[in-house]
């Protein structure tokens, strides 16, 4: 059989030269994903069609009256379950921020290239499913297991590597109670695009650990070095190590007030009292706090943070402002319980992975009878 030269059909990872423009390549996968319109910050709950989505490969299309999740790998009794069977076990309801590793990589310079979120790369949903742990408990994990490898149905290319998507977890971090293996979203089925019939929902973590179009769960004795684990790493150069990408660094955004510009989103807001509002979260714990600034960050004021309902999922914040007629760059910063909080400047790395740098809105606030028609 002829050996074909997979590399040949896959970009090699890069940073973009200085001033270069985004690519035909990067469109194409901005077109195919989609991030959360920042004015559905207002909603506990993101809707299913707002919330943001990455897709690695083609969603693939899966019959679910002959799905099976396998599972087996070093445990005594495998495992293979139908839909109905995965169903009808006890269910779970659980509110969980999922967030791309990636958001805010097309405001890094020099960019990396890559799918170019800005910072819109978020939702929040209300998952229904069965934990993971009882499942694994009855399997039977033998001596000497260490991780736990989730595979999606989802195949494809990346970087010359031909793959199903897979990733891993540590024992300890499977066998968490909130980890869960769903079937809904906001009390539907899901999506083709979330991952219908089931997906993985790590609460805390970055969106790659959870893996969607759930096929086979493994539990392996050796740490899973699969290409997704390896490309999950903040590094700046290329032939570095690095660090995994794990959990979610603390993030506040605020929804822009008044009302956009088309084509560069500018705002204008009407001078007077008006409540800035957003969403706070981390994957470490909950927000402890949110500073407002509407000077790019010089000079800031603590906002309202409400209880957090649900453990896995974002804070509400506010913030009175009286505007006066100006020019204004509103930001926002989180920071949680572990001292953790996010820096007004970029942390640069080749992947532009769990980069919170703080959100930038330029407001223009004009007065109450001003025209803004020419």
């Amino acid at each position: 059989m002829e050996t074909v030269d997979l590399s040949a059909v896959s970009t090699a990872s890069r940073v973009a030269e200085p001033n270069e423009g985004i690519s035909a390549e990067e469109l194409q996968l901005a077109a195919r994903n989609h991030g959360m319109p920042l004015e559905a910050l207002r909603y506990d709950v993101t809707p299913a069609g707002l919330h943001y989505l990455l897709t690695h490969y083609d969603i693939p299309a899966v019959d679910p009256s002959t799905f099976r999740l396998v599972l087996d790998g070093h445990v005594r009794t495998p495992l293979s379950l139908s839909l109905d069977a995965i169903r009808s076990r006890p269910a779970v309801t659980s509110v969980v921020t999922l967030e791309c590793a990636g958001n805010g990589r097309a405001r890094m310079s020099p960019r990396p290239v890559s799918q170019p979120w800005l910072l819109e790369a978020v939702g929040t949903a209300r998952w229904t499913g069965t934990p993971l742990a009882p499942l694994l408990s009855e399997a039977g994990i033998r001596d000497g297991a260490v991780e736990v490898v989730f595979t999606g149905a989802d195949h494809g290319i990346e970087r010359g590597v031909e793959q199903d998507y897979q990733r891993s977890l540590s024992l300890s971090e499977a066998t968490r109670d909130d980890v869960l293996l769903v079937y809904e979203m906001n009390g539907a089925p899901l999506l083709p695009q979330h991952g219908f019939p089931l997906r993985l929902i790590v609460p805390g973590w970055y969106g790659m650990a959870h893996v969607k179009w759930l096929s086979r769960i493994e539990v392996v004795t050796d740490r899973f070095d699969g290409y997704q684990m390896r490309a999950y790493r903040v590094r700046e150069q290329s032939a570095e190590h690095g660090v995994p990408v794990t959990r979610i660094e603390p993030r506040a955004l605020l929804a822009p007030p008044g009302f956009p510009d088309f084509m560069s989103r500018h705002r204008v807001l009407r001078a007077g009292r008006t409540m800035i509002e957003g969403r706070a979260w981390s994957g470490w714990g909950p927000v402890t706090a949110v500073q407002v600034s509407i000077d790019g960050g010089d000079h800031w004021e603590s906002a309202t943070v409400e209880p957090v309902p649900n453990l896995g999922g974002w804070a509400r914040w506010t913030w009175p402002w009286d505007a006066t007629v100006g020019n204004y760059v509103l930001t926002a910063r989180a920071e949680d319980g572990t001292g953790r909080s996010q820096p007004v400047d970029p942390r640069w790395n080749r992947g532009g992975f769990a980069n919170n740098h703080i959100q930038h809105v330029p407001v223009t606030v004009i007065n109450q009878d001003t025209p803004t028609s020419p």
